[in-house]
């Protein structure tokens, strides 16, 4: 499927003096670009009137069905400035695919995959100058909410897609730095043939009180155990997760309940690119503990969009806490870490070809 987007710049753009004030400390998803990619479904006309038009609120009655039934989707993906001034993308084809996956499971109207791709790249041209440098990225929001209005228990006959962006600077200051977490074991994450492989916000409303309950036992991040046996390593709130052994290998949960974030199927090739022996396979929370105390685990590590990948340095649980591998950020996270961003800024070559430029 071909849309063509209407392409209407914002009469009101920042000016480059206050954008570039902007960018000097714009944070993680607080600052936002001048545009906005919209595209609309109905059940009659199939998806229409894609445009880019000026960010602004949507109109919503106050039954539409997202408010009442949770209908919602959503993608993070970013474009990175490389050193000759070109601009990339990072898998938007996994994105597009993943956020086909998730609408089918929300019975909603899936969006064609070329039409996801042309919204994210028509946005990147139209506010290109608020890609920051360094270590700067613009973090993409691609999402789709239901929009008709009712309050029967139905999947919605009408969606808005739309694609926002957000100017980011780097993730840590001053390097990533291990990360302490909480191991939940007071709430779950997800549940065999429900929602944990979709990326929708119930998934991530239903992590804050564990992730409240994490920083209240003064940790970064919560982990999740599985629902049935509460022993499993699952995922974090946001992030997959890695673990480093002695014999060289690389060990991270198996897909199923878990989100199959694109940076963790990243990871997995890159290490089996060097012939890393990489195995998805369950590992419990009593292993972890046994084999951080013997010396077997070296690191473990968390990865996703937003930051990439962030050590581990410490577990901290109901059970007792413990360290890995002295609480210090280790070689195999930080080797893959420099491997995956030089990627993505264009530093050196593509095996995979990941990278879409944007013209």
């Amino acid at each position: 499927m071909t849309l063509k987007f209407d392409i209407q710049p914002s009469p009101n753009a920042t000016s480059d003096k206050d954008r570039a004030a902007k960018l000097v400390d714009p944070g993680f998803g607080r600052v936002f670009t001048d545009h906005m990619a919209i595209v609309r479904y109905s059940q009659g006309k199939g998806w229409h009137s894609a445009r880019v038009e000026a960010r602004a609120n949507f109109p919503l009655d106050p039954a539409g069905a997202v408010l009442h039934y949770a209908q919602e989707i959503f993608e993070g993906l970013k474009a990175y400035r490389r050193d000759d001034g070109g601009v990339n993308l990072f898998r938007p084809d996994a994105n597009a695919r993943r956020f086909h996956n998730s609408a089918e499971r929300m019975a909603m109207a899936p969006l064609p995959e070329d039409v996801f791709i042309d919204a994210v790249e028509q946005l990147v041209r139209m506010d290109r100058a608020w890609i920051p440098g360094g270590e700067g990225s613009l973090y993409l929001r691609p999402f789709m909410i239901a929009s008709e209005v009712f309050l029967g228990v139905k999947p919605s006959a009408e969606y808005i897609f739309s694609v926002i962006a957000s100017p980011v600077g780097s993730y840590f200051k001053g390097g990533p730095a291990p990360v302490s977490i909480w191991v939940s074991e007071n709430y779950t994450r997800a549940a065999i043939g429900g929602t944990g492989a979709v990326k929708c916000g119930g998934n991530y409303a239903a992590s804050l009180r564990a992730q409240a309950e994490a920083i209240e036992r003064g940790c970064d991040q919560v982990v999740f155990l599985d629902a049935v046996e509460r022993r499993y390593i699952e995922e974090l709130g946001g992030m997959n997760i890695f673990f480093a052994f002695d014999d060289g290998s690389l060990l991270t949960p198996p897909l199923g309940t878990i989100l199959p974030g694109i940076t963790r199927d990243s990871i997995i090739a890159l290490a089996k690119d060097t012939g890393t022996r990489v195995r998805e396979e369950p590992y419990t929370i009593q292993q972890w503990r046994a084999d951080a105390a013997s010396g077997k685990l070296k690191e473990a590590f968390a990865c996703g969009t937003a930051a990439v990948i962030s050590p581990i340095g410490k577990v901290c649980s109901a059970s007792g806490d413990f360290q890995i591998s002295g609480g210090v950020a280790g070689p195999v996270a930080m080797g893959l870490r420099k491997k995956l961003v030089d990627i993505q800024y264009g530093r050196t070559n593509d095996p995979h070809n990941w990278i879409r430029n944007v013209a």
